[in-house]
Protein backbone atom coordinates (compact mmCIF):
# COMPACT_ATOMS: atom_id res chain seq x y z
CA UNK A 1 0.00 0.00 0.00
CA UNK A 2 1.01 3.63 -0.46
CA UNK A 3 2.36 5.68 2.41
CA UNK A 4 -0.41 7.02 4.67
CA UNK A 5 0.19 10.56 5.90
CA UNK A 6 -0.87 11.49 9.44
CA UNK A 7 -1.01 15.10 10.69
CA UNK A 8 -0.89 16.09 14.36
CA UNK A 9 -3.28 19.03 14.64
CA UNK A 10 -2.99 22.22 16.61
CA UNK A 11 -5.71 22.34 19.30
CA UNK A 12 -7.94 25.32 18.60
CA UNK A 13 -10.75 25.02 21.11
CA UNK A 14 -11.07 27.64 23.87
CA UNK A 15 -10.08 27.47 26.67
CA UNK A 16 -6.74 26.28 25.28
CA UNK A 17 -5.97 22.56 25.57
CA UNK A 18 -2.26 21.69 25.72
CA UNK A 19 -2.69 17.94 25.18
CA UNK A 20 -1.52 16.04 22.11
CA UNK A 21 -2.48 12.70 20.57
CA UNK A 22 1.20 11.84 20.09
CA UNK A 23 4.27 13.03 21.95
CA UNK A 24 7.56 13.29 20.02
CA UNK A 25 8.71 9.99 21.57
CA UNK A 26 5.41 8.28 20.74
CA UNK A 27 5.54 9.58 17.19
CA UNK A 28 9.05 8.18 16.78
CA UNK A 29 7.84 4.81 18.06
CA UNK A 30 4.89 4.89 15.66
CA UNK A 31 7.21 5.65 12.75
CA UNK A 32 9.40 2.65 13.63
CA UNK A 33 6.43 0.31 14.00
CA UNK A 34 4.66 1.40 10.83
CA UNK A 35 7.06 2.10 7.93
CA UNK A 36 4.09 2.77 5.63
CA UNK A 37 3.07 5.75 7.81
CA UNK A 38 4.48 9.26 7.69
CA UNK A 39 3.89 12.00 10.25
CA UNK A 40 3.79 15.78 10.06
CA UNK A 41 3.09 18.25 12.87
CA UNK A 42 0.98 21.38 12.65
CA UNK A 43 2.81 24.17 14.45
CA UNK A 44 1.27 25.05 17.81
CA UNK A 45 2.13 27.76 20.35
CA UNK A 46 0.30 26.00 23.20
CA UNK A 47 1.01 22.27 22.86
CA UNK A 48 2.75 20.84 25.94
CA UNK A 49 5.47 19.48 23.64
CA UNK A 50 7.01 22.45 21.78
CA UNK A 51 7.50 22.42 18.03
CA UNK A 52 11.25 22.13 18.46
CA UNK A 53 10.83 18.81 20.31
CA UNK A 54 9.21 17.29 17.21
CA UNK A 55 11.85 18.83 14.97
CA UNK A 56 14.59 17.29 17.12
CA UNK A 57 12.82 13.95 16.62
CA UNK A 58 13.17 14.63 12.88
CA UNK A 59 9.52 15.35 12.08
CA UNK A 60 8.47 18.23 9.86
CA UNK A 61 6.60 21.03 11.61
CA UNK A 62 4.64 23.41 9.41
CA UNK A 63 1.68 25.79 9.32
CA UNK A 64 -0.27 23.99 6.59
CA UNK A 65 -0.89 20.24 6.95
CA UNK A 66 -3.75 20.03 4.46
CA UNK A 67 -1.89 17.53 2.28
CA UNK A 68 -2.11 14.83 4.99
CA UNK A 69 -4.64 12.00 4.80
CA UNK A 70 -5.52 11.53 8.49
CA UNK A 71 -5.88 14.39 10.98
CA UNK A 72 -5.23 13.64 14.66
CA UNK A 73 -6.69 15.94 17.30
CA UNK A 74 -7.93 15.80 20.88
CA UNK A 75 -10.79 18.28 21.22
CA UNK A 76 -13.40 19.35 18.66
CA UNK A 77 -12.01 21.02 15.54
CA UNK A 78 -13.71 24.38 14.83
CA UNK A 79 -15.96 24.23 11.77
CA UNK A 80 -13.95 26.80 9.83
CA UNK A 81 -10.76 24.76 10.38
CA UNK A 82 -12.19 21.49 9.02
CA UNK A 83 -10.56 20.40 5.75
CA UNK A 84 -12.98 18.64 3.36
CA UNK A 85 -12.50 15.04 2.24
CA UNK A 86 -10.16 14.06 5.07
CA UNK A 87 -10.19 11.49 7.86
CA UNK A 88 -10.38 13.07 11.33
CA UNK A 89 -9.87 11.70 14.83
CA UNK A 90 -11.07 13.80 17.78
CA UNK A 91 -13.55 13.82 20.64
CA UNK A 92 -16.60 15.21 18.84
CA UNK A 93 -18.97 15.21 21.83
CA UNK A 94 -21.92 14.42 19.56
CA UNK A 95 -22.73 10.79 20.30
CA UNK A 96 -25.10 11.79 23.11
CA UNK A 97 -26.73 14.42 20.86
CA UNK A 98 -25.07 17.33 22.65
CA UNK A 99 -26.90 20.42 21.32
CA UNK A 100 -23.80 22.62 21.27
CA UNK A 101 -22.08 20.40 18.67
CA UNK A 102 -24.95 19.71 16.28
CA UNK A 103 -23.59 22.24 13.76
CA UNK A 104 -20.17 20.61 13.96
CA UNK A 105 -21.55 17.20 12.99
CA UNK A 106 -23.57 18.80 10.18
CA UNK A 107 -20.41 20.44 8.88
CA UNK A 108 -18.51 17.13 9.04
CA UNK A 109 -21.17 15.56 6.82
CA UNK A 110 -21.34 18.50 4.43
CA UNK A 111 -17.55 18.50 3.99
CA UNK A 112 -17.48 14.76 3.27
CA UNK A 113 -15.25 14.10 6.28
CA UNK A 114 -14.71 10.62 7.66
CA UNK A 115 -15.03 11.19 11.41
CA UNK A 116 -13.63 8.75 13.97
CA UNK A 117 -14.50 9.64 17.55
CA UNK A 118 -11.94 8.63 20.19
CA UNK A 119 -14.82 7.90 22.56
CA UNK A 120 -16.13 5.04 20.42
CA UNK A 121 -12.83 3.32 19.72
CA UNK A 122 -13.75 0.03 21.36
CA UNK A 123 -13.31 -3.70 21.49
CA UNK A 124 -16.10 -5.83 20.04
CA UNK A 125 -17.44 -6.10 23.60
CA UNK A 126 -17.93 -2.34 23.69
CA UNK A 127 -15.08 -1.73 26.15
CA UNK A 128 -13.27 1.51 25.36
CA UNK A 129 -9.67 1.14 24.23
CA UNK A 130 -8.35 4.67 24.61
CA UNK A 131 -9.16 7.73 26.70
CA UNK A 132 -8.01 10.13 29.38
CA UNK A 133 -10.14 8.72 32.21
CA UNK A 134 -7.21 7.47 34.27
CA UNK A 135 -5.71 10.96 34.37
CA UNK A 136 -9.07 12.50 35.23
CA UNK A 137 -9.14 10.15 38.21
CA UNK A 138 -5.66 11.20 39.32
CA UNK A 139 -6.31 14.93 39.12
CA UNK A 140 -9.90 14.78 40.36
CA UNK A 141 -8.92 12.97 43.55
CA UNK A 142 -6.02 15.36 44.15
CA UNK A 143 -8.49 18.21 43.72
CA UNK A 144 -10.84 16.53 46.18
CA UNK A 145 -8.13 16.62 48.84
CA UNK A 146 -7.35 20.21 47.92
CA UNK A 147 -11.02 21.12 48.36
CA UNK A 148 -11.16 19.37 51.74
CA UNK A 149 -8.14 21.28 53.02
CA UNK A 150 -9.48 24.63 51.83
CA UNK A 151 -12.94 23.99 53.24
CA UNK A 152 -11.61 23.15 56.70
CA UNK A 153 -8.65 25.56 56.49
CA UNK A 154 -6.36 22.72 57.61
CA UNK A 155 -3.92 22.51 54.72
CA UNK A 156 -3.30 24.08 51.32
CA UNK A 157 -2.31 22.24 48.15
CA UNK A 158 -1.15 24.02 44.98
CA UNK A 159 -3.36 23.72 41.87
CA UNK A 160 -2.58 20.57 39.90
CA UNK A 161 -1.94 22.54 36.70
CA UNK A 162 1.02 24.29 38.37
CA UNK A 163 2.75 20.94 38.91
CA UNK A 164 4.84 19.21 36.27
CA UNK A 165 3.55 15.63 36.50
CA UNK A 166 1.78 13.05 38.64
CA UNK A 167 4.90 12.47 40.74
CA UNK A 168 4.69 16.10 41.79
CA UNK A 169 1.06 15.54 42.84
CA UNK A 170 2.14 12.63 45.03
CA UNK A 171 4.95 14.73 46.51
CA UNK A 172 2.53 17.51 47.50
CA UNK A 173 0.09 15.04 49.05
CA UNK A 174 2.92 13.50 51.09
CA UNK A 175 3.31 16.84 52.88
CA UNK A 176 -0.23 16.99 54.26
CA UNK A 177 -1.83 15.15 57.16
CA UNK A 178 -5.38 13.89 56.91
CA UNK A 179 -7.74 13.43 59.82
CA UNK A 180 -9.47 10.01 60.22
CA UNK A 181 -12.07 10.69 57.56
CA UNK A 182 -13.99 8.19 55.47
CA UNK A 183 -13.63 8.49 51.72
CA UNK A 184 -16.08 6.82 49.34
CA UNK A 185 -15.01 6.10 45.75
CA UNK A 186 -17.64 5.01 43.22
CA UNK A 187 -16.65 3.19 40.04
CA UNK A 188 -14.38 0.39 38.89
CA UNK A 189 -13.08 1.66 35.53
CA UNK A 190 -10.12 3.76 34.42
CA UNK A 191 -11.29 6.88 36.29
CA UNK A 192 -11.53 4.92 39.52
CA UNK A 193 -8.12 3.35 38.87
CA UNK A 194 -6.54 6.80 38.74
CA UNK A 195 -8.41 7.86 41.88
CA UNK A 196 -7.31 4.71 43.70
CA UNK A 197 -3.67 5.35 42.80
CA UNK A 198 -3.80 8.74 44.50
CA UNK A 199 -5.51 7.31 47.58
CA UNK A 200 -3.11 4.39 47.92
CA UNK A 201 0.02 6.48 47.31
CA UNK A 202 -1.21 8.83 50.02
CA UNK A 203 -1.45 5.84 52.34
CA UNK A 204 -5.21 5.91 52.79
CA UNK A 205 -6.24 2.45 53.97
CA UNK A 206 -8.70 0.52 51.83
CA UNK A 207 -11.46 -1.26 53.77
CA UNK A 208 -14.37 -3.45 52.78
CA UNK A 209 -17.90 -2.09 52.37
CA UNK A 210 -18.96 -3.87 55.55
CA UNK A 211 -16.11 -2.41 57.59
CA UNK A 212 -16.66 1.03 56.12
CA UNK A 213 -20.32 1.08 57.10
CA UNK A 214 -20.00 -0.44 60.55
CA UNK A 215 -16.64 0.52 62.05
CA UNK A 216 -14.84 3.66 63.16
CA UNK A 217 -11.16 4.17 62.42
CA UNK A 218 -8.30 6.20 63.83
CA UNK A 219 -6.81 6.72 60.36
CA UNK A 220 -8.31 7.87 57.04
CA UNK A 221 -9.88 5.02 55.10
CA UNK A 222 -11.63 4.51 51.77
CA UNK A 223 -13.92 1.97 50.20
CA UNK A 224 -14.49 1.45 46.49
CA UNK A 225 -18.04 0.82 45.32
CA UNK A 226 -19.20 -1.23 42.38
CA UNK A 227 -22.63 -0.79 40.82
CA UNK A 228 -24.28 -3.36 43.06
CA UNK A 229 -22.93 -1.74 46.22
CA UNK A 230 -25.02 1.40 45.67
CA UNK A 231 -28.07 -0.01 43.87
CA UNK A 232 -30.70 -2.50 45.02
CA UNK A 233 -33.84 -4.03 43.56
CA UNK A 234 -37.09 -2.28 44.41
CA UNK A 235 -38.84 -5.60 45.11
CA UNK A 236 -36.30 -6.71 47.69
CA UNK A 237 -35.01 -9.57 45.57
CA UNK A 238 -31.29 -10.13 45.13
CA UNK A 239 -29.96 -8.15 42.18
CA UNK A 240 -27.03 -8.73 39.87
CA UNK A 241 -24.90 -6.59 37.58
CA UNK A 242 -26.15 -8.42 34.50
CA UNK A 243 -29.76 -7.86 35.56
CA UNK A 244 -29.09 -4.21 36.40
CA UNK A 245 -27.50 -3.56 33.01
CA UNK A 246 -30.47 -5.17 31.31
CA UNK A 247 -33.22 -3.55 33.38
CA UNK A 248 -32.19 -0.75 35.74
CA UNK A 249 -35.80 0.48 36.01
CA UNK A 250 -36.44 -2.11 38.74
CA UNK A 251 -33.59 -0.77 40.89
CA UNK A 252 -33.25 2.11 43.31
CA UNK A 253 -30.26 3.79 44.92
CA UNK A 254 -28.79 2.29 48.06
CA UNK A 255 -26.16 5.02 48.34
CA UNK A 256 -27.65 6.84 51.33
CA UNK A 257 -26.13 4.31 53.71
CA UNK A 258 -22.70 5.45 52.51
CA UNK A 259 -23.61 9.14 52.58
CA UNK A 260 -24.39 8.83 56.30
CA UNK A 261 -20.77 7.92 57.18
CA UNK A 262 -18.76 9.63 54.40
CA UNK A 263 -16.92 12.97 54.56
CA UNK A 264 -15.33 12.95 51.06
CA UNK A 265 -17.12 11.37 48.11
CA UNK A 266 -15.17 10.77 44.89
CA UNK A 267 -17.58 10.11 42.00
CA UNK A 268 -15.72 8.03 39.44
CA UNK A 269 -18.59 5.88 38.17
CA UNK A 270 -20.17 5.69 34.73
CA UNK A 271 -23.82 6.75 34.78
CA UNK A 272 -26.13 5.19 32.21
CA UNK A 273 -29.38 6.80 31.09
CA UNK A 274 -32.30 5.59 33.18
CA UNK A 275 -30.21 4.32 36.08
CA UNK A 276 -31.14 5.49 39.60
CA UNK A 277 -29.56 8.69 40.88
CA UNK A 278 -26.97 8.09 43.59
CA UNK A 279 -28.51 10.75 45.80
CA UNK A 280 -31.27 13.27 45.26
CA UNK A 281 -31.73 16.84 46.42
CA UNK A 282 -34.25 15.66 48.99
CA UNK A 283 -31.80 13.12 50.40
CA UNK A 284 -29.07 15.76 50.63
CA UNK A 285 -31.34 17.72 53.01
CA UNK A 286 -31.49 14.92 55.57
CA UNK A 287 -29.88 15.64 58.93
CA UNK A 288 -27.79 12.47 58.79
CA UNK A 289 -26.45 13.15 55.29
CA UNK A 290 -22.79 13.53 56.19
CA UNK A 291 -20.88 14.23 52.93
CA UNK A 292 -18.89 17.47 53.16
CA UNK A 293 -16.93 17.38 49.89
CA UNK A 294 -17.85 15.88 46.51
CA UNK A 295 -15.14 15.41 43.91
CA UNK A 296 -17.40 14.69 40.95
CA UNK A 297 -15.02 13.41 38.31
CA UNK A 298 -17.89 11.93 36.29
CA UNK A 299 -19.51 15.39 36.20
CA UNK A 300 -23.04 14.65 35.00
CA UNK A 301 -24.80 18.00 35.36
CA UNK A 302 -28.04 18.05 37.37
CA UNK A 303 -27.98 14.27 37.40
CA UNK A 304 -27.08 11.35 39.66
CA UNK A 305 -25.07 13.47 42.10
CA UNK A 306 -27.52 16.14 43.24
CA UNK A 307 -24.89 18.66 44.34
CA UNK A 308 -23.41 18.96 40.83
CA UNK A 309 -25.28 21.98 39.50
CA UNK A 310 -22.73 22.85 36.83
CA UNK A 311 -19.25 22.06 35.63
CA UNK A 312 -16.52 24.08 37.30
CA UNK A 313 -13.29 25.24 35.70
CA UNK A 314 -9.58 24.68 36.19
CA UNK A 315 -9.27 28.35 37.16
CA UNK A 316 -12.16 28.14 39.66
CA UNK A 317 -12.61 24.44 40.48
CA UNK A 318 -14.80 24.68 43.59
CA UNK A 319 -18.25 25.91 44.49
CA UNK A 320 -20.73 25.20 47.25
CA UNK A 321 -24.13 23.53 47.15
CA UNK A 322 -26.63 24.56 49.81
CA UNK A 323 -28.82 21.46 50.17
CA UNK A 324 -31.61 23.27 51.99
CA UNK A 325 -31.94 26.06 49.43
CA UNK A 326 -30.93 23.79 46.53
CA UNK A 327 -28.69 26.49 45.11
CA UNK A 328 -25.07 27.43 44.60
CA UNK A 329 -23.21 29.24 47.38
CA UNK A 330 -19.58 29.87 48.30
CA UNK A 331 -17.54 26.65 48.46
CA UNK A 332 -16.89 27.13 52.20
CA UNK A 333 -20.31 28.49 53.20
CA UNK A 334 -21.65 27.04 56.48
CA UNK A 335 -23.71 23.93 55.84
CA UNK A 336 -22.73 23.72 52.18
CA UNK A 337 -21.41 20.69 50.33
CA UNK A 338 -18.13 21.67 48.67
CA UNK A 339 -18.21 20.58 45.02
CA UNK A 340 -15.34 19.95 42.59
CA UNK A 341 -16.80 19.30 39.13
CA UNK A 342 -14.09 20.23 36.62
CA UNK A 343 -15.04 18.56 33.32
CA UNK A 344 -11.60 18.70 31.64
CA UNK A 345 -9.39 17.40 34.44
CA UNK A 346 -6.75 15.70 32.23
CA UNK A 347 -5.84 19.16 30.90
CA UNK A 348 -4.20 19.80 34.27
CA UNK A 349 -1.64 17.05 33.55
CA UNK A 350 -1.13 17.58 29.81
CA UNK A 351 2.26 15.88 29.55
CA UNK A 352 1.40 12.69 31.43
CA UNK A 353 -2.06 12.50 29.88
CA UNK A 354 -0.71 12.92 26.34
CA UNK A 355 2.02 10.33 26.81
CA UNK A 356 -0.44 7.78 28.13
CA UNK A 357 -2.99 8.49 25.43
CA UNK A 358 -0.37 8.21 22.69
CA UNK A 359 0.71 4.76 23.81
CA UNK A 360 -2.91 3.57 23.74
CA UNK A 361 -3.45 5.10 20.29
CA UNK A 362 -0.35 3.42 18.86
CA UNK A 363 -1.17 0.03 20.36
CA UNK A 364 -4.88 -0.03 19.58
CA UNK A 365 -5.64 2.21 16.61
CA UNK A 366 -2.69 2.61 14.26
CA UNK A 367 -2.37 -1.14 13.52
CA UNK A 368 -5.90 -1.10 12.06
CA UNK A 369 -4.73 1.11 9.20
CA UNK A 370 -2.17 -1.48 8.12
CA UNK A 371 -3.87 -4.83 8.85
CA UNK A 372 -7.08 -4.24 6.89
CA UNK A 373 -8.83 -3.37 10.15
CA UNK A 374 -9.03 -7.06 10.98
CA UNK A 375 -10.48 -6.39 14.45
CA UNK A 376 -13.05 -3.84 13.28
CA UNK A 377 -11.53 -1.00 15.31
CA UNK A 378 -11.96 1.62 12.59
CA UNK A 379 -15.30 0.30 11.44
CA UNK A 380 -16.81 0.66 14.93
CA UNK A 381 -15.38 4.13 15.48
CA UNK A 382 -16.27 5.55 12.05
CA UNK A 383 -19.22 7.89 12.54
CA UNK A 384 -19.48 9.35 9.04
CA UNK A 385 -18.53 8.28 5.53
CA UNK A 386 -19.27 9.72 2.08
CA UNK A 387 -21.36 12.49 3.57
CA UNK A 388 -23.64 10.19 5.57
CA UNK A 389 -23.84 8.75 9.06
CA UNK A 390 -22.66 5.15 9.22
CA UNK A 391 -25.29 2.55 10.23
CA UNK A 392 -24.05 2.34 13.80
CA UNK A 393 -24.62 6.08 14.24
CA UNK A 394 -27.77 6.47 12.15
CA UNK A 395 -29.63 7.24 15.41
CA UNK A 396 -28.07 10.71 15.18
CA UNK A 397 -29.95 11.63 11.96
CA UNK A 398 -32.81 13.42 13.74
CA UNK A 399 -30.22 15.26 15.84
CA UNK A 400 -28.40 16.36 12.68
CA UNK A 401 -31.70 17.41 11.11
CA UNK A 402 -32.63 19.47 14.17
CA UNK A 403 -35.69 17.37 14.96
CA UNK A 404 -34.58 16.67 18.53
Amino acid sequence: MAVLNFALLQERKSPPDRRSVLSPIAMSRAQELFPKASFVVESSPIRVFPDVAYEKAEFEVKEDVSDADVMLGVKEVPIDALIPNKKYFFFSHTIKKQPYNRELLKAVLEKNIELYDHEVITRRSGLRLIGFGYYAGLVGTYNGFRAYGLRHKTFSLPPANTLIDVNALHAQLAKIELPPIKICLSGTGKVAAGAREILEKKGVKKVSVGEYLSKTFKVPVFCQLSVMDYNKRTDGEKGSLANFMKDSAHYESDFLRFAKVTQLFIAGHFYGDGAPYLFTREQAKLSDFNIEVVADISCDIDGPVASTLRASTIAEPFYGYDPQAEQEVAFDAPGAITVMAVDNLPCELPKDASEGFGEMFIDNVLPAFFNDDKDGILQRARMTKEGKLTPRFSYLQDYVDGKE
